[in-house]
């Protein structure tokens, strides 16, 4: 639950999911919000397949989902799974064998599709191999691949057919004694996705992982995966997310980062608040705030930057923030500490003070956070 009693307007109150675990990292019950991403290299080159497990885990990723078409990925997948510092999950379509081998390979979990993934006889055999390996599941209902019954019944994708198929799945490992697995219901159609995932809410306790599918390029698919991520968080559903976009997997975390860190549901790194900028501005705060962004990329601590051009709200976010800069005249501004007007900086200077700062501040908080866990 993220609760702030002081500003109750704030309050998300998180659905109530049982908790399951992928790899090491937990999903579901009061664990933070699990952030994953995708490759999309060649599975079977381990190298370059390995390198953007890597990058994705530097930017935060907590699980990363790697695609298992053929022998070869899975093969590859021994490696992958024995040098990745994060938990692997395997996506799995149409050749539930290759479920087998990759649990055989050491995935912390197994991504199957009801629409593609065969009988129920097939699936039990994934089931016993998960068992055997130590597996999760997720069931990954999606809009555009739905089992011919379903779309026979209902003429179309629709939330009733994808929660229809995804609780027809869960019923058939619940009937075999297997309770470790997730559910997904995705759509590239944000209305569609966020009807489903509403619906499948209130159908199960298992825990949700949110994604709106094929949501498109870096700026298209950020806007549809905030919308319809974000709304569905703010109601409290959701105990992972995948923010797809048709960019680099790093760019996803970032984005999923932000849209947890703007609800108060997750905080890594630099929160940096600035203004789009305009006439009154005192220093170039666009090219600031993208230089900025950059070499404060290494900081992991949650801390809060306001980077503001002039005073008419400078003041007033710096109040808010760890550390600040209000654009001034005379090329310089005011750098704010802790909320409060500490000493002037020339604009020239200011990027390399403000690093200085921030780094200052990170060690302090990871200081107390150190201290007050060995108590």
């Amino acid at each position: 639950m993220s609760m702030n009693h002081i500003r109750p307007w704030r309050n998300i109150e998180r659905r109530k999911s049982r908790r399951i675990m992928v790899g090491n990292v937990p999903v579901g019950g009061d664990a933070p919000i699990a952030v994953q991403t995708m490759t999309n290299t060649d599975s079977g080159d381990v190298k370059a397949t390995l390198g953007q497990v890597l990058a994705a885990a530097e930017a935060g990723a907590d699980i990363v989902r790697v695609s298992a078409p053929d022998v070869a990925a899975t093969q590859a997948l021994k490696e992958i799974t024995k040098e990745s510092p994060v938990p692997i999950v395997a996506d799995i379509h149409f050749h539930y064998k290759r479920a087998i081998e990759a649990a055989e390979a050491g995935a912390a979990c197994l991504r199957i599709n009801p629409g593609n993934i065969g009988d129920e006889k097939r699936v039990k055999e994934v089931i016993k191999a998960a068992k055997d390996h130590g597996c999760s599941i997720r069931i990954g209902v999606n809009a555009g691949s739905l089992e011919k019954h379903l779309l026979d019944k209902y003429a179309e994708p629709c939330p009733d057919a994808m929660v229809e198929s995804g609780l027809e799945h869960i019923k058939i490992l619940q009937d075999n004694d297997f309770h470790e697995f997730k559910i997904s219901v995705k759509a590239s159609d944000v209305f569609m996705s966020a009807a489903a995932y509403q619906m499948l809410a209130d159908a199960t306790d298992a825990p949700i992982h949110l994604g709106i599918t094929e949501a498109g390029g870096f700026v298209s698919g950020t806007i549809k995966s905030a919308i319809g991520l974000g709304q569905l968080l703010w109601m409290g559903i959701g105990d992972t997310i995948r923010v797809s976009l048709s960019a680099d997997p790093v760019e996803e975390i970032k984005v999923g980062f932000e849209i947890l860190k703007s609800l108060g549901l997750r905080h890594r790194g630099v929160n940096i608040i600035s203004c789009p900028s305009c006439a009154r501005q005192g220093f170039d705060v666009i090219k600031t705030v993208e230089t900025l962004e950059e070499r404060l990329a290494h900081i992991h601590t949650p801390m809060s930057l306001s980077i503001i051009g002039c005073v008419v709200n400078g003041p007033g976010e710096a109040l808010m923030t760890d550390v600040g800069f209000t654009g001034g005249g005379a090329g310089a501004g005011m750098v704010y500490l802790a909320g409060k007007q500490s000493h002037k900086m020339s604009n020239e200077e200011m990027v390399d003070h403000i690093v200085e700062q921030v780094e200052k501040k990170a060690a302090q908080i990871d200081a107390q956070t150190s201290a007050e866990a060995a108590e």
